[in-house]
């Protein structure tokens, strides 16, 4: 069992948040393959303060969808405090504040994994959300700014202090973005120093590299992004390697055709014919990831309007297959 300050969890695989992927149909679909906690993608606090229509879109949510993690971006007090009075009125289970985001325009505003070069900052900013948040608190690190500056344990100390209960850390620095070598020790160096929960991030493609993650940081869960990105499975696979040994073999065509097909029923129930084709399109390369001459099939996929026309591509494309 995981816990989370008041949240109990019995898996410790956790769906990270990632933009423009988790809405609620991918987070739905992922829950029935053995996910527990999902994040809503990062969330901006200002955003959040406008009451945008996006930002609304995006909070959807219904009964099955729980646990449920929102993620907050932002470095002003006040848009913070704005952001969480606009939360008030949304259930949710746990409330995550990134200093991870590597992205060039999240960083040139001094958010997201910027704020790792300020960690006495940070925990300012964490002391607000904790002291205004109904729920658990986490932040999410990443190892350091650059190659010169791996200061997560630093960064994490000052976390816990300002009252977190748990730690999200991916284990590359900023500058490295999402390439390079998982930094394994800085994580390890993390979970010895802190009395809270670790939950580690970085390349957890496989149920192997989850396995590994845990014996060599000896961190308390695992958080997965990436490798959910067409494969739901990874987290039976997970569970199962760690269990008992098993390695699951990758689903047969039939099953990720059928797959394929909910999934793109979701996102046009969710969004509507036209954005929810568009948004499939992407779901449609990462599920054909590893199969034979996907090529063709992938451009009739970007060229798809209707759901009628996806719907074909997929037939086609496991019928090409079998």
């Amino acid at each position: 069992m995981l816990k989370i300050g008041s949240l109990k969890l019995s898996s410790p695989f956790i769906l990270a948040p990632m933009a423009g992927v988790s809405d609620l149909p991918f987070r739905m679909l992922n829950r029935k393959f053995g996910c527990e906690l999902a994040f809503i993608e990062m969330l901006n606090v200002r955003s959040l303060s406008y009451k945008s229509k996006r930002t609304s879109f995006m909070l959807s949510t219904e009964a099955g969808d729980r646990p449920l993690g929102m993620q907050i971006l932002g470095k002003e007090p006040r848009f913070i405090l704005r952001g969480l009075e606009v939360l008030k009125k949304y259930k949710f289970d746990i409330l995550d504040f990134n200093a991870a985001c590597p992205a060039r325009k999240v960083v040139a505003r001094q958010e997201g994994a910027a704020l790792l070069r300020e960690p006495k900052r940070l925990k300012e900013l964490l002391k607000v959300v904790v002291k205004n948040s109904s729920v658990p608190v986490t932040v999410k690190i990443r190892s350091g700014w650059d190659e010169n500056s791996v200061n997560a344990r630093e960064a994490a100390l000052y976390a816990e202090e300002a009252g977190i209960s748990a730690l999200f850390i991916h284990g590359r620095t900023r500058a490295q973005g999402y390439s390079g070598k998982v930094d394994y020790e800085a994580i390890r160096s993390v979970k010895k120093a802190l009395k809270i929960p670790v939950i580690a991030s970085g390349d957890i493609f496989s149920a192997v590299l989850a396995k590994q993650m845990f014996e060599e940081t000896g961190c308390d869960g695992v958080a997965i992004a990436r490798g959910a990105l067409g494969n739901p499975w990874i987290f039976k696979e997970i569970s199962a390697f760690l269990k008992n040994g098993r390695v699951i073999q990758r689903p047969e065509l039939n099953e990720v055709v059928k797959v394929m097909v909910g999934h793109l029923n979701a996102c046009v129930d969710y969004h509507g014919t036209r954005i929810g084709v568009v948004v499939f399109r992407k779901f449609f390369a990462w599920y054909t990831k590893g199969f034979r001459v996907v090529r063709v099939f992938r451009e009739k996929a970007c060229h798809a309007k209707t759901k009628e026309e996806m719907l074909r591509v997929i037939e086609e494309f496991g019928a090409a297959h079998r």
